[in-house]
């Protein structure tokens, strides 16, 4: 039997026409196969060319935000919102959180959370299935510095120590505990946790927290798997130097314990880097949240995600004992 004439395959560049033309065509035959509705041609070149970024990530998505008044979760309470999410802004600070409520609209509620209160973050939880029917993403961001400083292994401040795991460390777990109550029974749902590089990479003027800090990636990373079982997920965000209301009002602690360190940090946030450090904007921080509390992510799970331009690889391999 003879082989049957090859008609030799030409490639052509994926042109905006081209492809434009090719989804046409695709569209048109799911319309006569299937009675498929086609678009406009305005509709069509949309679809076929926007990003992610374009869309409504989190439609229909409710989310609780702990520490939401202010930096890393205001920006953030406002990302979700901008995405589709209803927002729960979950903070001590009650003017300021109703404030910002107010600002991103009715898509934002305030409720008072004290996060070192069990109860209070279990009360944030049960709100947000009251107001909305559910609860998709609960993003564990309040946290504190603690005194400053953190250095001095000869008088450890233990009390201090407990207080700042309580606030830190500990409502990572809570969050977990609570958020997956509601979320279970649906299998479906995540919990963010703001960890820091400070969790990667240990600050000794910042000890104590960068313990509880690396308490969060553990917490995140011990909790994956028996989440996974129920559907859900859990992650941790590890942002480097932000440009937050709280760094701003340690840099002037810190100058009593590192002058230099302090004059740096000030240098930094004024204008925008040093030579081995970026400064970021806690809308860097967001995205990264955007993505973990989407369905892009749903096979996401036990991860950190350090966002600092990679600051704590560099660091990491200058305290390598191989250097």
């Amino acid at each position: 039997m003879e082989d049957a004439e090859k008609t030799p395959i030409v490639y052509m560049p994926a042109t905006p026409s081209r492809m434009f033309r090719v989804t046409q065509l695709l569209r048109e035959t799911t319309k006569r196969v299937i009675g498929t509705k086609t678009t406009s041609r305005a509709d069509l070149t949309l679809s076929c060319f926007s990003t992610v970024s374009n869309l409504q990530r989190l439609a229909g998505k409710v989310a609780v935000i702990t520490g939401a008044a202010s930096g890393i979760g205001k920006a953030t309470a406002a990302e979700f919102i901008k995405n589709g999410a209803k927002v729960i802004l979950a903070d001590i600070q009650d003017d300021l959180a109703r404030s910002v409520a107010s600002e991103l609209g009715p898509d934002a509620a305030y409720t008072r959370c004290d996060v070192a209160d069990e109860a209070q973050v279990a009360a944030a939880v049960d709100l947000a299935v009251r107001l909305h029917g559910r609860l998709d993403v609960f993003h564990s961001n309040a946290g504190i510095p603690g005194r400053i400083p953190q250095d001095d292994a000869l008088s450890v401040d233990l009390a201090g120590f407990d207080r700042v795991m309580a606030v830190n460390a500990r409502p990572a777990l809570a969050a977990i505990k609570h958020a997956a109550r509601v979320m279970a029974p649906r299998r479906t749902g995540c919990v963010i946790c703001t960890a820091s590089g400070a969790g990667v990479v240990p600050m000794p003027a910042l000890a104590m927290y960068s313990v509880s800090k690396a308490t969060v990636i553990a917490v995140v990373r011990a909790m994956a798997e028996p989440l996974a079982r129920h559907g859900l997920r859990v992650n941790a965000i590890s942002p480097g130097a932000t440009r937050t209301p709280m760094m701003l009002n340690e840099i002037p602690r810190l100058a009593v314990v590192s002058p230099g360190l302090s004059g740096e940090l000030r240098r930094m946030v004024e204008e925008g880097a040093s030579d081995a450090v970026k400064v970021l904007e806690p809308e860097d921080i967001t995205r990264a949240a955007v993505y973990l509390a989407s369905d892009e992510a749903r096979y996401v799970n036990g991860h950190n995600i350090v966002v600092d331009a990679g600051y704590s690889v560099h660091k990491g391999a200058e305290n390598s004992p191989a250097r």
